[in-house]
């Protein structure tokens, strides 16, 4: 019997996993709360089958709790990397903020996120992204091919930056 295999790690931003913690904080301590309440009040007030607030209540109880148990396993699997601590600055890895030139010369700025803070309209993008991933260890003036659903799409690598070093 082999043993099982080990959850896999996403990496994650510190302001990404101070986020994430935010939210289940907010949900856990103040939300959820609120709610257990007014599903208490409402309980009590007699027949549960057209009591509106104790069916919404349980109804967003349910919710917050997936939500909760979702937070806590993104969480659990989590790996916080700081971008600035970065080693090689010469190549493209987590953290990385890329200036992209496409074959128009048109430019593109993205910067590789954790799956769970991404963003495109900011220029953040997951790390498991189509874009991410064919970028991962590219070097300046690299080509690279990124598959999308409107086809293939070739992109140079014009600069790499990683935040600074903290002192």
């Amino acid at each position: 019997m082999s043993a099982p295999k080990p959850a896999p790690t996403h990496p994650i931003t510190p302001a990404g996993y101070a986020a994430l913690k935010a939210r289940y904080d907010h949900l856990l301590g103040s939300e959820r709360p609120e709610i257990v309440e007014i599903v208490s009040w409402a309980a009590g007030n007699g027949d549960r089958s057209e009591n509106g607030d104790y069916l919404y209540g349980r109804k967003r109880m349910r919710e917050i709790d997936r939500e909760l148990a979702h937070l806590a396993r993104r969480m659990k699997n989590s790996r916080v990397v700081e971008p600035s601590e970065q080693p090689d600055r010469e190549r493209v890895f987590f953290g990385a903020t890329v200036e992209l030139a496409d074959e128009d010369d048109a430019r593109r700025t993205v910067t590789l996120v954790g799956d769970d803070e991404q963003d495109a309209s900011a220029g953040r993008i997951g790390w498991s992204s189509p874009m991410a991933r064919s970028l991962r260890g590219a070097s300046l003036g690299d080509l690279r091919t990124v598959r999308l659903p409107a086809g293939e799409k070739e992109w140079e690598i014009i600069a790499i930056s990683y935040p600074e070093r903290s002192a």
